[in-house]
């Protein structure tokens, strides 16, 4: 179902917007899908993209799960160019089922959330070269022990979609981001990711005097690019996954908003930004 939204003006990117946006989502609680707070979240972010002049795409499916069938809905806003050709920058907005923990993923799952809201407020309103996709993923969590089936639902399903249906053709590249506001930022080089744009955008992060935030580092990380990769997408996952003293905060209680930075948001959003802008530039 498509809908259209009403046009709004862009802004430049801002941290503190972005940390906001976060912290309203985070506000709700544990976001798993099938929970009340999941389909609050999913208004709060459809509520702010009728504000802005996007199209809204929203994508119903039903995840087969350990727990069983889960209903579970992909949100996208598109503002359309004229060149024929793709940019998308994508997130997870579900939280990571704990029934034993109060498990409220500011960082994983929530900094996603936020940071394209916030990307869609300053993406508004601007004439585009190329059609440019936000992609709220769900499901990105697994219910169970990770593995090829259980996990990365909402990517695994828009990607055979996209398939089908001629987009992942269209496209120049994918950003993935998760787990992007530890206030102790350190982006990792993922092996999953296609080169040229780690090449691309380590290169913008030096000249924008954020190098020391884009490690060298390198790992291999299971995410919601690794669908899209392997149908040819040019990919990669902006991801921070050492978050606390040994990744300890990852998946615990100790994962809310204090451990979140400002400044963190306004390193990658400037970062994805620019990226946006040399891709249609210059590709």
């Amino acid at each position: 179902m498509i809908l259209w939204a009403a046009t709004a003006l862009g802004a430049e990117f801002s941290g503190a917007s972005a940390l906001g946006f976060t912290a309203k989502a985070v506000a709700l609680g544990p976001r798993p899908p099938g929970s009340a707070a999941h389909r609050r979240l999913q208004e709060l972010i459809l509520s702010h993209l009728r504000g802005l002049s996007c199209e809204i795409i929203e994508t119903p499916f039903e995840a087969r799960t350990p727990r069983g069938r889960i209903a579970m809905k992909n949100i996208a806003a598109l503002w359309r160019g004229r060149s024929g050709s793709a940019i998308a920058v994508s997130g997870h907005y579900d939280t990571k089922l704990m029934p034993a923990l109060r498990f409220v993923g500011a960082n994983d799952g929530g900094s996603s959330t936020g940071i394209l809201m916030e990307l869609a407020r300053a993406l508004a309103g601007q004439p585009r070269k190329d059609d440019v996709f936000l992609i709220w993923f769900d499901g990105e969590e697994a219910f169970g022990e990770w593995s090829a089936t259980d996990g990365l639902y909402g990517s695994r399903h828009l990607s055979r979609q996209w398939s089908k249906d001629g987009t992942n053709a269209r496209l120049k590249a994918m950003l993935n981001l998760d787990m992007v506001g530890d206030r102790d930022l350190g982006i990792l080089q993922d092996d999953y990711s296609a080169p040229s744009l780690v090449h691309m955008i380590w290169n913008i992060a030096r000249e924008k005097g954020y190098g020391k935030y884009f490690l060298d580092r390198r790992g291999a990380i299971e995410d919601d690019h690794v669908p899209f990769a392997q149908r040819g997408v040019r990919v990669i996952d902006l991801i921070d996954f050492d978050y606390g003293p040994g990744n300890s905060y990852w998946h615990t209680e100790k994962d809310t908003m204090d451990n979140l930075g400002e400044h963190s948001f306004q390193v990658v959003g400037d970062v994805v930004v620019e990226t946006i802008r040399w891709l249609e530039q210059n590709n």
